[in-house]
């Protein structure tokens, strides 16, 4: 099939070069407002090169990936799902929640598909992890916990468009919380602190937090999250129940050194980069995309997913910021 990318910044050309050796995928077509972007992507997997999004959906693509900056993705899904073509978004769908639900508005009767990339859906320890509290195997959840640690803080360009760290960093873990549990998020207690770069404060932000989150059914999930963590990229799930507890990320790359006596666990090199930690899981979400596209299969992750993690962002943000609990029914009733 021919796909088109548009956006080619880290992300987009790194979706470029796993399309590029799928087998489903026969053609490339690419844009990026920095055309030295796009020729270097044309060089390197065969693509051909278009001068603007529209260009991209005039080309004959049969899918599009949308990876630009995020104030440009509302405008480029709705015009991929006017042109009828199937579209994977990366995340978030817009800069607000305002401009996500008239997204959602938008295309709720389109009948387009639209992607929303959350690769951890396709990690294959939160997949069993899934599979393990839907067989009931672990009992009843009584805790969660959730954890993603960066080596180091983004630029300070970044993070003053972020929108903050639970909307840029948090997210994937709301977000694979209530898909591995299949429950929601009913409220949260949030808190953070400024231990690092002096511009993550500056930007009224916080560079290590803490979120303690209710679901629907009272069991808790403590996610834990900072832009500093020296040893590596740590991105950990543990669930426990009333039979038994797993957990997601304990392996021989965890970036974390144990000091008890005797044990060498964990052995490997640490994990020092997301799409290092998530290599294979980004292969699997494309893979999917393909299927999509194909009409093989529904969206996986849909602008109705993403908003519902979007709004434990919003809470959270609000919580930290005031000081209280907060229910995500009251951040929805404020947008």
């Amino acid at each position: 099939m021919r796909i088109g990318i548009m956006g080619l910044g880290r992300i987009g050309a790194f979706h470029a070069e796993t399309l590029s050796g799928l087998p489903a995928v026969t053609s490339l077509v690419v844009t990026d407002p920095f055309t030295d972007a796009a020729k270097s992507a044309a060089e390197r997997f065969g693509a051909e090169v278009a001068d603007s999004p529209e260009a991209v959906l005039a080309a004959g693509v049969e899918g599009v990936v949308v990876a630009a900056a995020t104030v440009a993705h509302p405008g480029l899904v709705l015009a991929a799902v006017e042109a009828g073509v199937p579209v994977f978004c990366e995340k978030p769908v817009a800069r607000t929640m305002r401009e996500g639900v008239e997204v959602l508005e938008a295309v709720r009767d389109a009948g387009v598909e639209i992607q929303i990339g959350y690769n951890r859906r396709f990690d294959a320890g939160f997949v069993a992890a899934r599979a393990a509290v839907a067989s009931g195997e672990l009992g009843a959840l009584h805790t969660v916990r959730s954890t993603t640690l960066d080596p180091a803080p983004p630029p300070p360009a970044y993070v003053a468009a972020s929108g903050g760290i639970f909307r840029d960093c948090s997210v994937h873990d709301f977000d694979i919380i209530r898909w591995v549990t299949g429950r929601e998020v009913v409220e949260v207690y949030a808190t953070g602190g400024n231990r690092g770069a002096d511009y993550i404060a500056a930007a009224g932000d916080a560079d290590t937090t803490a979120a303690v989150l209710t679901l629907d059914d009272g069991t808790l999930a403590v996610v834990s999250n900072s832009r500093h963590n020296a040893r590596g990229h740590d991105v950990r799930m543990e669930l426990h129940g009333f039979r038994d507890s797993i957990a997601v990320g304990l392996e021989d790359r965890l970036p974390l050194r144990s000091v008890e006596p005797g044990t060498a666990f964990p052995a490997g090199t640490p994990h020092d980069f997301f799409m290092d930690r998530f290599a294979a899981a980004y292969r699997a979400e494309l893979t999917a995309f393909t299927d999509v596209v194909a009409g093989r299969r529904p969206s996986p992750c849909t602008v109705a997913d993403a908003l519902e993690a979007g709004w434990i962002a919003e809470a959270c943000t609000l919580s930290l910021r005031s000081h209280r609990p907060v229910t995500v029914e009251e951040v929805r009733r404020q947008s």
